[in-house]
């Protein structure tokens, strides 16, 4: 890798107003959406919405601690169907469409993006340290284009007005240029009405993925995003693509099956894939019936 390419790594920078009064975070995701459709083999349609999925839940991640980790689950009533994307404070961003190559007829008249999705329920999870059970909150969708529906999200169910930017940039021949976004939260002591300011300058604001392409980097565009004010840098990462499956862990998910399951599919070797990043793991017949003769002596 040249010294360019990894000034240019897919990365997340965040910064805090020097009054105190906003946070921003900025995040270039274009290898991670490009690995995404690679693994999953992604329709354009697909690519868009879980290439802002991905992106935005990595904004949300963000304001994490350590390893927790925070999931998006958008399930509608078009023809993408569920959509599910996870990511952690570390910047390992995973996820995944049930439809992978579902598209639209935009023969059809007035179709739109949101149309993939249509109808439906955003759930968004957080998995944090010191507690059992996941945090999860829902809200109906807004619009279906992932954009509009996190900042809703974020009103309603954190109560922290933001404006949000997520894009995938799509050349003519349907390539990924650039992918990446932003988020400007406003904290307690915020005047009134700053992110409504904001959110209309954002309106104006060239896209993310046409910033990035003119060699603008996530430093250039969170001081871009909020000029006049200053802002000072808290923290930088890189973030990735990354699944933490392995073999062992589909291995032992089979070994917690009861006996009479694991008998069921013993007489072959099973294929398991991780719904997160395609990969396909076999166990053969040996191993299988290995974990049913260690599961028998158990119950002895």
């Amino acid at each position: 890798m040249s010294k360019e390419d990894f000034i240019q790594k897919d990365r997340l920078i965040k910064g805090i107003a020097k009054d105190g009064s906003l946070k921003i975070s900025v995040v270039k995701t274009t290898n991670v959406v490009k690995a995404a459709r690679k693994k999953h083999g992604l329709s354009l349609l697909n690519t868009v919405l879980l290439g802002r999925a991905l992106t935005g839940t990595m904004l949300m991640a963000s304001e994490l601690k350590g390893e927790e980790r925070l999931k998006m689950r958008v399930e509608g009533q078009g023809p993408v169907g569920l959509l599910v994307a996870e990511a952690n404070r570390v910047g390992e961003i995973r996820g995944y469409v049930q439809n992978p190559r579902a598209n639209l007829n935009y023969n059809g008249g007035d179709i739109d993006i949101s149309d993939g999705l249509g109808v439906g329920v955003m759930t968004i999870s957080k998995t944090l340290y010191n507690e059992a059970e996941p945090r999860n909150s829902s809200i109906e969708l807004i619009n279906g284009n992932i954009t509009d529906d996190l900042a809703y999200y974020m009103v309603q169910s954190e109560q922290i007005p933001s404006a949000i930017l997520l894009d995938v940039g799509i050349d003519k021949d349907g390539e990924i240029t650039e992918a990446g976004g932003l988020m400007i939260q406003r904290m307690p002591d915020a005047p009134e009405g700053v992110i409504d300011q904001l959110q209309q300058k954002l309106l104006q604001f060239d896209s993310i993925s046409q910033m990035l392409a003119d060699d603008l980097y996530i430093d250039d565009i969170m001081e871009k995003a909020m000029d006049p004010i200053n802002v000072k840098e808290l923290d930088r990462q890189p973030v990735d693509f990354f699944c933490r499956c392995t073999r062992k862990r589909f291995k032992d998910a089979l070994a917690m099956l009861g006996y009479e399951d694991l008998k069921e599919i013993s007489d072959e070797g099973q294929e398991l894939v991780c719904h997160y990043c395609n990969e396909h793991y076999n166990i053969r017949k040996d191993e299988i019936e290995e974990l049913l003769r260690e599961t028998k002596a158990k119950m002895n």
